[in-house]
């Protein structure tokens, strides 16, 4: 963990230098850009200055210990003092390594989240509706604040996609664990016979970027205006308020029609835009390193099934972490608190080992 701190401080003092730069201060993009990273680092180098402090100040008790000629008056409170010290030392060593996952991570970031229907159909659509109410509930509790951006329902009350922010602190922090592919099995609402089913949904989490990170170029967007389909009454579809964006470089597509104007859907078509491209070019930073990186949970393929929600026992099992939970009822009301837990708490495990083999 000390050569990972290490490194965040030499790119500290290196981000200073930058920062300071005419050149840098000229382009305003880039400034910001080593801004923000440079007010990010901030917390944890200064944690890592007073461990640093702290760990120097036991190592000149130790040496007055080992020295001789000293009363046992003084000798005691050397002893006291190193003890009060050491433990002080064992706190500020917790605290570095929250900041340093959080760094890692990027948890402080709001996100936004994309639950799609799978395979199963309508009962597909009806799990994606209950993956949302469950997180939404999730929000609610941790005092979050969440945002409709654009949903497709379905006939009888499912949702094909749902698309939603959620803001707040450290919201990333909790929820990135919850990409991949989420697997119902229960009785159906539309199954006549009674047999159970099993459908599923996937979930995206894309912590959201700001302009100074992902800077879209005008001339790479072709952007559509058309009329809104579904939900929204004949207003809705008398007028062209609904927006499409295509991102030529990418191929990225985002289209929204929930707002009844085409200001509004634009904005929030380009805050999706800006996530899908900005998580696009996290991904490709990763796969450059992924060999190296064993820690895998925190970021998983939205192709890998990473939960099975089980109806008929109960059961929610995290195939990730080999987690079952027989409390699936109160789990799906948003009390979602022990499963991220434990992945919290098995991530940073093997944080620390890739740290501690480095």
């Amino acid at each position: 963990m000390l050569k990972a701190l290490e490194k965040k401080k030499k790119r500290f003092e290196e981000l200073q230098v930058l920062v300071a730069d005419p050149k840098v201060i000229s382009n305003n993009l880039e400034y910001q850009r080593l801004a923000r990273e440079l007010s990010g680092l901030k917390a944890v180098v200064d944690k890592y200055d007073e461990y640093m402090k702290v760990a120097g100040d036991i190592k000149d008790l130790i040496a007055v210990l080992a020295e001789k000629g000293h009363d046992t008056e003084y000798i005691r409170m050397v002893h006291d003092e190193k003890a009060q010290l050491e433990k002080k030392l064992a706190g500020i060593e917790l605290e570095l390594e929250s900041l340093l996952f959080e760094d890692t991570e990027g948890g402080n970031r709001d996100i936004i989240m994309e639950i799609r229907a799978g395979v199963g159909g309508e009962e597909a659509a009806l799990f994606a509706k209950d993956l949302f109410k469950m997180y939404v509930a999730y929000a609610e509790s941790k005092g979050w604040k969440t945002e409709l951006l654009d949903s497709h329902p379905t006939d009888i009350g499912g949702l094909k996609e749902i698309i939603f922010s959620i803001s707040g602190g450290n919201v990333y922090k909790y929820l990135k664990y919850e990409s991949g592919v989420h697997r119902v099995q229960r009785v159906p609402e539309t199954e006549a016979s009674g047999r159970i089913h099993t459908s599923t949904a996937t979930v995206a989490v894309l912590p959201e970027a700001e302009d100074v990170e992902v800077d879209i170029n005008p001339d790479d967007l072709r952007i559509d205006v058309f009329h809104a389909s579904g939900h929204g009454g004949q207003n809705v579809q008398k007028v062209s308020t609904a927006i499409r964006l295509f991102h030529k470089p990418t191929g990225i597509t985002v289209t929204c029609q929930d707002e009844r104007s085409q200001l509004q859907n634009k904005t929030k078509a380009m805050r999706i835009l800006r996530a899908r491209l900005y998580d696009l070019y996290e991904t490709q930073k990763e796969q450059e390193i992924v060999t190296q990186r064993r820690a895998q949970i925190g970021r998983g393929n939205r192709n890998e099934r990473i939960r099975t929600y089980n109806f008929p026992q109960g059961r929610v099992t995290d195939h990730r972490i080999n987690l079952s939970l027989y409390n699936l009822p109160v789990i799906m009301e948003g009390n979602l608190s022990e499963l991220i837990e434990a992945l919290i708490d098995e991530e940073q495990r093997e944080l620390l080992e890739e740290l501690e083999s480095n």
